[in-house]
């Protein structure tokens, strides 16, 4: 078999092992569960919007529009998933049709080509940096997210045709990765100056949420070869884990990250004297 005409690893064990009835329904329900979440999410930001200062409310915006997008894509990502593979009678398992179109984690990476410079932008507009420039720090959160995006995005690709060309596209998406952190952890640090005390703990909480979940993406970008190739996650488990891991990382840094910020705002406002309970 080519595996070049496999495109990535979920297609690859679909054309040769297939996948039994509770791989293929666990990441089928993942996917689901992941554009429900959105759905949800998009309804709290609209609700808690008021609960905010105005000059604040451009994070929650973003969060709205940030679920929308998730969740249109995701929502494609399910369906997709459903259409790409057929049950075999014979053998009691799902294999990829051999005349449909193939699953594509692409739509992951249109969502986060999407997402992840206006999550980025948020924080910028909760907290005031005291030493940085706002313009500046903005360009390189759309720069640098972008490029890691878009890196990713064609590594990916090569995940089961070409591993140097897989290992040196996700390399140079790492690069703009590592410069996100640590511009957060700047954007972070100032942020916390001249705030109350509970909003800094709550900024605290943020960066390791930003930590970890961050770090869930290029863990699942590697899940098929942590142990190589003929390891052990290169077979159905390795699909279901690498998208409950998209699945948990996307809920964290979209949903938990903006709830947080938009705490980390409520507080600001009540210190600056802004009641929404009396807002009309």
């Amino acid at each position: 078999m080519d595996k070049s005409l496999n495109a990535n690893f979920e297609n690859f064990i679909g054309a040769t092992d297939g996948y039994s009835e509770m791989a293929f329904q666990m990441v089928s329900h993942i996917l689901t569960l992941g554009y429900a979440v959105m759905l949800a999410g998009l309804l709290y930001f609209i609700l808690t919007l008021k609960t905010v200062s105005p000059k604040y409310r451009m994070s929650n915006i973003l969060s709205g529009v940030v679920m929308v997008s998730a969740f249109l894509l995701l929502y494609a990502q399910a369906g997709n998933w459903t259409t790409s593979f057929e049950f075999n009678t014979e053998v009691g398992r799902y294999f990829l049709k051999t005349d449909g179109d193939l699953f594509n984690n692409g739509y992951r990476y249109l969502n986060w080509l999407i997402d992840v410079p206006m999550l980025l932008f948020q924080i910028l507009f909760v907290v005031s940096l005291k030493k940085s420039s706002f313009t500046s720090i903005r360009n390189q959160f759309w720069f640098s997210g972008t490029m890691m995006i878009i890196t990713g995005y064609i590594g990916q690709f090569y995940e089961v045709s070409d591993m140097p060309k897989f290992f040196i596209w996700g390399a140079i998406s790492t690069v703009f990765f590592i410069h996100i952190l640590w511009l957060m952890k700047k954007v972070i640090d100032e942020g916390k100056e001249g705030i109350p005390t509970k909003a800094q703990k709550i900024l605290s909480q943020i960066w390791v949420l930003f930590l970890v979940s961050w770090f869930l993406y290029p863990g699942a970008y590697l899940m098929p070869h942590l142990l190589g190739l003929e390891g052990a996650l290169f077979n159905e488990s390795g699909v279901v884990g690498r998208q409950m891991t998209y699945t948990i990382a996307d809920v964290s840094s979209k949903v938990i990250y903006g709830v947080l910020l938009g705490r980390v705002a409520t507080i600001i406002s009540n210190t600056e004297g802004y009641d929404f309970k009396n807002v009309t």
